[in-house]
């Protein structure tokens, strides 16, 4: 993973979420708390994200084989994907489960200190490891608002770890008040109530994971200042005419798929043209570092086919042949 700060992220979620997770489930076995439990699967499951997202990276950094030309860039948005779905069902819907169950069969908790001093112990845990993961994601958020960051950020690592330690505090909240309200009312239905919160919160970051990993899995162009950067760098010398169109596609968070037709001067020799090509490849890559694979084809400028539009078929997801066309 080329992002540095991306694995100090993942390491400082991983190594409080292996010790939250071993002292939340102490605390389930003195207390008999269900918010503990559901925390204690829940940190548990963090875990193993992170050492998923670990993977990913260390798997995407394979080079390039004659099946896969492109590299394995993408491995690392497959294994954000796969953290969606352990966070949805062994997190949210565990956590689902127990609450209905408490709520069904609630009982007092006992050795009430166990519960709260776990959970306070594991507040300021994780807040260490939002705070780290905060300073790391200002480093490549620039000005942009943590929203746009979110689901815009082509590396899946830093909001992953963003939403689970934000997902990880809001429920610690939650099931500290589950078990205060248990031990004030001294209804044991509280406990499951803070338990059910805790699940739906989950699935809820879930699903925003999922959607946003979803979107990268399925290929996004570059941002809007990179396409600019990169339109600016191929017309910047005298040899391209004009831009006739161009497509850019995310192989991996920091590696770039260019693919335009440039215009070219009628009169240009083939020498000539494959020299304009080089130099606008090589200005691209200087403005663009991580457009590591860059296909100009030149072509003639016509006003007149212009004017008729792009054709469809001849276009990503354009119409598809009719039967029995080849």
């Amino acid at each position: 993973m080329s992002a540095s700060g991306g694995t100090k992220a993942i390491v400082a979620a991983l190594l409080a979420n292996l010790s939250i997770a071993a002292a939340k489930f102490v605390a389930f076995l003195f207390s008999g708390s269900s918010s503990m439990l559901a925390e204690s699967v829940h940190s548990l499951a963090d875990s193993g994200n992170q050492g998923l997202l670990l993977l990913g990276g260390k798997k995407a950094q394979r080079e390039a084989t004659p099946q896969h030309p492109f590299g394995y860039g993408r491995e690392r948005y497959i294994y954000a994907f796969l953290v969606s779905i352990v966070l949805f069902s062994v997190g949210g819907m565990f956590a689902i489960y127990e609450g209905y169950e408490k709520i069904r069969h609630p009982h007092e908790i006992e050795h009430w200190y166990w519960p709260v001093g776990v959970l306070v112990f594991a507040i300021i845990a994780e807040t260490f490891s939002f705070r780290t993961a905060i300073k790391e994601s200002n480093v490549l958020r620039g000005r942009k608002s943590w929203k746009e960051f979110v689901r815009h950020a082509k590396a899946p690592e830093l909001p992953v770890v963003l939403l689970e330690d934000l997902g990880a505090l809001v429920g610690l909240i939650l099931a500290l008040g589950g078990v205060g309200l248990a031990l004030l009312t001294g209804d044991g239905v509280w406990d499951g109530i803070g338990t059910l919160c805790i699940g739906v919160l989950l699935i809820l970051i879930a699903l925003v994971l999922a959607a946003e990993t979803k979107s990268l899995l399925l290929g996004e162009a570059a941002g809007v200042e990179e396409v600019q950067k990169i339109e600016a760098a191929i017309v910047a010398g005298d040899d391209v005419t004009r831009i006739i169109h161009m497509r850019t596609l995310h192989l991996g968070p920091e590696e770039l798929l260019v693919a335009a037709k440039i215009g070219v001067r009628h009169e240009d020799t083939a020498g000539e043209i494959a020299a304009a090509i080089d130099a606008a490849e090589a200005r691209v890559r200087e403005a663009v570092p991580i457009a590591r694979v860059i296909y100009l084809e030149p072509d003639i400028y016509s006003e007149a086919a212009a004017a008729k539009g792009p054709d469809p078929e001849a276009s990503p997801g354009g119409p598809t042949p009719h039967a029995g066309s080849h």
